[in-house]
């Protein structure tokens, strides 16, 4: 055999892409893929920020190459297919655009990030066509693992977690007093913190446990139910923990399971489960069949190399759309992003007056707002605290509703939340739901007054709302007539006295809900004394 023929049956067996302009429709899809995480750079720049410096997120390091990888493996079959250009990708990029938009103009980060990466695997049926796009579906999917999303959870395990582990105890006949998320046993005091809610867990199984579906298994009905598998194991296993951590420092007089100890043993218990799992999913292992590593050849002729290239371009064009068009919408915001500003003082009605500011030892955490206010304010010996944290020019980052901005941090050494309601009020004339929530000083610590109530509610753009789901959208709507992304969290507070305070709530509110309107819109940029405009801090 001749050294032609031995290279020909090399590139054949190694699947090369040697035939119907490969070579050139990869460097076009590489151009094409890189002009897109250059337009969408900051939501690029977002993501990897996130990944540095979260644990839950450290893994998303990995999930490009590993999809680079699994692509990879099906290079036998691919090099069997024509690289046809698939057109209707333009309009799916069009659509996945307008969510990117939507998701900057409302601050929603893992909108953004899922629609940028949606842009990244649209361009692969586009350039490539879409045969050899459903070869690699399950490649070019495993990337939406590298959206750092999940964090929105970890209020619903937490509450999981306490539930259940308040109930295995009294079930094991320990006797147990529950406030909100903290819990009394005789020999101490537990708490379930963000660490303690499994999210970790249940993002760490659901990626590794679908690579490992897809490659374990072949029939689409065992990799789902693997899937199911991998999301329900990681919860229950949680509870487990958290209720064996507990009955270990419980029956060891807090001398195991306790401070370091207690993540040592959380993730060991898991790794543990995990192991297990995988075990038993090797058990039922299928095998590819043969015939499927080389697909028949289609009778279609390959495109054009010109096609491919105008793929490439149409791809950069069409998605340079969206980003050059939130600049447009946020031109204005830009100036003076990080300029501080003021708020007017309250016009006091109903007869309330200014009283020295309460000595409670609580305030909501808001970061670096462009604005805030916090007062005192009484009537007919009933007092009560208003704080007022004020956001324009908003970014990803800085931003009035997030995960950060909170009325207790999970970490607070003096306060706990002890249960929420909504609460129906009427505030200048809208009738809306706010939150009402009940704080607790941590069992350890005395403070006066006790208990404290919470009402918080938004202001955007003129608006009342104590949801945060609608508050985003007013926030987009208002951006998108032009009217800018002001917004404002307002909180009141006062020590628990039953119906008294709620009372007294309802009248501050229903006196001043047009003052709070016109102290809101008349926020401004302070002058300094020299007559230039103040800098932010």
């Amino acid at each position: 055999m001749s050294s032609t023929a031995i290279s020909v049956d090399h590139a054949k067996s190694s699947g090369l892409p040697e035939r119907d302009g490969w070579p050139v429709a990869l460097a076009a899809l590489s151009l094409a893929m890189g002009g897109v995480i250059a337009l969408y750079w900051d939501t690029v720049e977002l993501m990897v920020r996130i990944w540095l410096r979260s644990d839950t997120f450290t893994h998303c390091f990995l999930i490009p190459p590993i999809a680079l990888w699994l692509a990879w493996r099906c290079r036998d079959r691919l090099v069997h297919l024509p690289v046809r250009p698939w057109w209707p990708a333009l309009g799916a990029m069009l659509l996945v655009e307008s969510a990117w938009l939507l998701g900057q103009l409302a601050a929603v980060n893992a909108l953004s990030q899922l629609a940028f990466t949606a842009l990244l695997v649209l361009t692969v049926p586009l350039i490539l066509g879409r045969r050899i796009a459903q070869e690699i579906t399950f490649p070019l999917l495993f990337l939406f693992f590298a959206v750092p999303l999940g964090e929105f959870l970890i209020p619903l395990m937490m509450e999981w977690t306490a539930d259940f582990t308040v109930m295995a105890l009294r079930l094991s006949r320990v006797p147990v007093y529950r406030e909100g998320l903290q819990f009394i046993l005789s020999s101490g005091n537990w708490s379930v913190v963000e660490a303690c809610s499994g999210v970790r867990y249940l993002i760490a199984s659901i990626t590794v446990g679908t690579l490992f579906a897809y490659l374990n298994f072949v029939s689409l009905k065992k990799r789902l139910l693997f899937c199911v598998v991998a999301v329900a194991v990681p919860v229950v296993a949680n509870w487990l923990r958290a209720y064996m951590i507990v009955m270990l420092g419980h029956l060891s007089s807090n001398q195991l399971a306790v401070g370091a100890d207690h993540l040592i043993y959380g993730w060991a218990f898991f790794g543990v489960v995990i192991f297990l799992m995988f075990m038993i999913g090797a058990r039922w292992r299928e095998d590819a069949p043969e015939g499927m590593t080389a697909p028949v050849a289609s009778a279609l002729p390959a495109t054009s190399l010109l096609h491919v290239w105008v793929a490439a371009v149409l791809a950069v064009a069409l998605t340079a759309l969206a980003p050059l068009h939130y600049r447009s919408i946020t031109s204005d915001e830009e100036t003076g992003r990080t300029q501080r500003m003021v708020l007017p003082q309250l016009e006091l009605a109903g007869g309330w007056q200014q009283v020295p500011e309460s000595s409670a030892i609580w305030k909501p955490v808001y970061g670096e707002p462009s604005a805030d206010l916090a007062g005192s304010y009484a009537r007919d010996r009933q007092q009560v605290d208003l704080y007022i944290a004020y956001y324009r020019n908003q970014n990803a980052e800085r931003k009035l509703i997030s995960s950060t901005n909170v009325l207790v941090a999970s970490k607070d050494p003096l306060w706990t939340v002890a249960g929420a309601t909504a609460r129906a009020v009427a505030l200048d004339g809208h009738a809306f739901e706010l939150r009402s929530t009940v704080l607790r000083p941590r069992p350890s610590v005395v403070i006066p007054g006790g208990n404290r109530l919470v009402w918080k509610w938004y202001w955007i753009d003129g608006r009342f709302t104590g949801n945060d789901y609608l508050a985003r959208l007013y926030i987009m709507a208002a951006r998108l007539r032009g009217q800018g992304d002001a917004a404002a969290a307002i909180v009141l507070s006062a020590p628990q006295n039953g119906a008294i305070t709620e009372a007294a709530f309802d009248a501050f509110v229903a006196a001043h809900g047009a003052a709070l309107n016109t102290m809101l819109r008349g926020a401004s940029v302070p002058v300094d004394p020299r007559g230039a405009r103040g800098m932010g801090r």
